[in-house]
């Protein structure tokens, strides 16, 4: 059994300018498993993640707050309780539209 506590996840700054927090990593655990990455990423109240795009696909989970989701030519608005599924080589960022942080879990397959 493995249980890693949010707390003791370091906080940095990802690549996208999210605030990150690396929950789990299949690379990272001897015999994991499993392949992907779980991370907690964190838009502050008016700012985006960079455009980008991943080799792999993407899952956000969002926990808390309101953005508008960037992937390829499409664009929504999103909202605490949905999942937006990120196809692998889209170009995707996500803006913070809301009054509060936006948080949401980031799962990449294989991570």
């Amino acid at each position: 059994m493995l249980i890693k506590d949010f707390k003791e996840c370091k906080e940095f700054i990802a690549g996208d300018k999210t605030v990150l927090r690396e929950l789990l990593h299949a690379d990272k655990i001897s015999n994991a498993g499993f392949r992907y990455s779980l991370a907690h990423a964190t838009v502050k109240v008016g700012e985006s993640s960079t455009p980008h795009a991943l080799k792999t696909s993407e899952v956000y989970y969002l926990l808390e707050g309101e953005g508008e989701m960037h992937v390829g030519e499409e664009t929504a608005k999103v909202h605490t309780g949905q999942v937006i599924v990120i196809p692998p080589n889209a170009k995707q960022y996500i803006r913070n539209i809301g009054t509060a942080d936006l948080k949401f879990l980031c799962i990449v397959d294989p991570a």
